[in-house]
């Protein structure tokens, strides 16, 4: 089974037991005031849908942003959401291709094995003439078992030894923060990007709210210099994006992609860090 599913797909799957559609829309980054995504998903979801909050189900004992959590919590936040690991789990995000990526990376790095995106999320579901419901929804008793998926995720320490290595690293951030031009949306970093690494902001990936094809993305991808054939390790501002262009390669048919979960707001703050600026 592929992994973006389209929305009269799902319908037609909804009400199978085994398939639990989660919304994993994070807030969007910089809007004044806050978007509360959690109210919005309360106001009306996909009928049955659970809400995935990537900031409650991330690791909140370090300052980092959204990086994942212990094996052992994962498993007992997801129990307590009635998600079983074996279940079929379909994300969607209620705008645009942001967030839900990184909680399709999370489910499958912590060992689910059917987890898929809703290609288009909320807005085409809705666009289909398909229903949404309001309300928290109530889901029966499951059990999850967490594994972390070995080399999935790579470390600051792992990353330096990449980079001297001169490894394939593709940063999802914006083009002018990597080149040090704009500045970091997190206070006391500095923007730049990491000697020898690809700036690919995720936003190129991205069109009309939905993913590009796998040929468009192929052409992306050799026009930036990224060989798929390759070790490839995705990184970004907070471990977000970063998974957005790790989709992106995947359905690509890159089949050896990993990615920097403490991404750009560790590296930068590591005394060992050397930045580079195209100004």
């Amino acid at each position: 089974m592929d992994i973006l599913v389209e929305p009269h797909w799902l319908a037609d799957h909804l009400r199978n037991s085994g398939t639990v559609l989660l919304d994993a829309t994070l807030p969007p980054v910089g809007v004044v005031p806050p978007v509360d995504t959690r109210a919005r998903y309360l106001a009306g979801h996909l009928p049955g849908a659970v809400f995935f909050d990537i900031d409650e189900l991330s690791d909140n004992s370090t300052n980092l942003p959204h990086m994942l959590p212990s094996a052992e919590t994962f498993s007992r936040q997801m129990s307590s959401l009635c998600i079983a690991d074996d279940a079929t789990l379909v994300v969607y995000e209620q705008e645009g291709v942001f967030s839900a990526p990184r909680a399709w990376w999370m489910l499958r790095t912590f060992g689910a094995r059917h987890v898929h995106i809703l290609n288009g999320g909320l807005r085409a579901w809705r666009d289909a003439g398909l229903p949404i419901e309001p309300g928290p929804v109530q889901r029966p008793a499951a059990s999850f078992h967490a594994t972390l998926t070995p080399g999935a995720v790579k470390t600051f320490a792992q990353v330096q030894q990449m980079l001297a290595q001169g490894a394939q690293i593709a940063d999802a951030r914006s083009a002018a923060r990597f080149a040090g031009s704009a500045p970091e949306p997190r206070p006391g970093l500095r923007s730049g990007h990491m000697p020898g690494s690809i700036s690919l902001p995720f936003t190129e990936l991205v069109e009309d709210g939905r993913i590009k094809d796998a040929d468009t993305l192929r052409a992306i991808f050799t026009a930036k210099g990224i060989d798929i054939a390759q070790p490839i390790t995705t990184t970004c501002g907070s471990g977000v994006t970063a998974a957005v262009v790790l989709l992106g390669l995947e359905l690509a048919s890159a089949t050896d992609v990993t990615l920097y979960d403490g991404s750009w707001a560790e590296y930068a703050q590591q005394p060992g860090a050397i930045i580079e600026t195209s100004t």
